[in-house]
């Protein structure tokens, strides 16, 4: 015998075109649109999304959620399918769980979408207006009745004809950086990159440590140059294993290296600092403007890795 849902949330017979910021849900399409372009989002994060822009601004439980979107008969960890839908929905969002702009999590509640949203029931039959207090629409059902529905005009403006004001216009900021969200893709790999870049560095200098020792020696003297080419051996030995736990853990998106990163950086710090003079190793062949130049950038590595870091794992729960 088939239960029936004891679910709270209203029914879906709402707008079917829900716009916030200057993202947009088309709810019979199945698409999210950011300023006009579509992005992707896997079916269940979209539904647990729609449900949350349906109820904004009121607590939607994780019991709504999973009766409205994981039906009882299907097996599965809801918990974690839920966790992993909220995730991915602030991913592809810019969103925070630590300073939310559109989700947020109620603890041993819910979920609650907490930006404004205005929702467009027939966009082809709604005409511009003019800014008032309240503008007079004919719904289809109205006309036919000959009544008006009015919606106040704070809310319709902009999608009405209205000029669309700057919040839809502006790109979405990183909430901390305050600089526009890039492709998470993308940051990933180009911090991939500098890791592979250092632990190039460490594999040449330690298979050729007999010529930087003889490199050392033709600028150092007494106890100096060992004492370098021993730094070489050390840091080398020991940056190795820390890059390569860095390009496995961007590689596979563990998503608690932001916060790993953040307590290993005073060392990363410390290390690349030591090597943005390995230029000086190569002073024969590249000469002592172009060293300086490449030092010059390597000091510059540590914070831009840092900063990658930020954009790509952001907190959440």
């Amino acid at each position: 015998m088939a239960t029936t849902s004891s679910s709270n949330l209203p029914s879906s017979g709402g707008p079917k075109l829900l716009r916030f910021g200057v993202f947009e849900v088309d709810v019979t399409a199945g698409e999210l649109r950011k300023s006009g372009k579509r992005i992707r989002l896997q079916e269940q994060p979209f539904q647990v999304l729609v449900t949350l822009l349906e109820n904004a601004g009121r607590v939607v439980t994780r019991d709504d959620l999973r009766q409205k979107i994981w039906p009882a008969d299907t097996f599965v960890d809801f918990d974690h399918s839920l966790n992993t839908a909220v995730n991915k929905i602030r991913d592809t969002l810019g969103d925070s769980a630590s300073s939310p702009r559109f989700v947020e999590t109620l603890a041993r509640r819910g979920y609650r979408f907490i930006a404004p949203v205005e929702g467009v029931i027939e966009p082809r039959l709604v005409a511009p207006i003019a800014a008032s207090s309240a503008a007079p629409i004919a719904s289809s059902d109205a006309m036919t009745q000959g009544t008006e529905t009015t919606i106040p005009a704070a809310t319709a403006g902009p999608f009405l004809g209205e000029s669309a004001t700057d919040e839809t216009d502006e790109t979405e900021l990183h909430p901390e950086l305050h600089v526009p969200i890039p492709r998470r893709g993308l940051v990933r790999i180009l911090f991939a990159l500098i890791q592979v870049m250092f632990l190039g560095f460490y594999l040449s200098a330690l298979s050729q440590l007999h010529d930087v020792e003889q490199v050392v020696n033709g600028f150092l003297t007494d106890w100096k140059a060992p004492l370098l080419v021993g730094a070489v051996l050390v840091t080398g030995a020991v940056g190795i294993p820390l890059r390569c736990y860095l390009i496995s853990a961007v590689a596979f998106d563990f998503r608690k290296l932001g916060a790993n990163f953040r307590r290993l950086f005073p060392f990363v710090l410390a290390l690349d600092q030591l090597w943005a003079v390995a230029p000086f190793l190569l002073l024969p062949q590249i000469g002592v403007g172009l060293a300086f130049a490449a030092t010059a950038a390597l000091l510059y590595i540590p914070f831009s890795e840092r900063t990658l870091v930020r954009l790509a794992y952001r907190d959440s729960e």
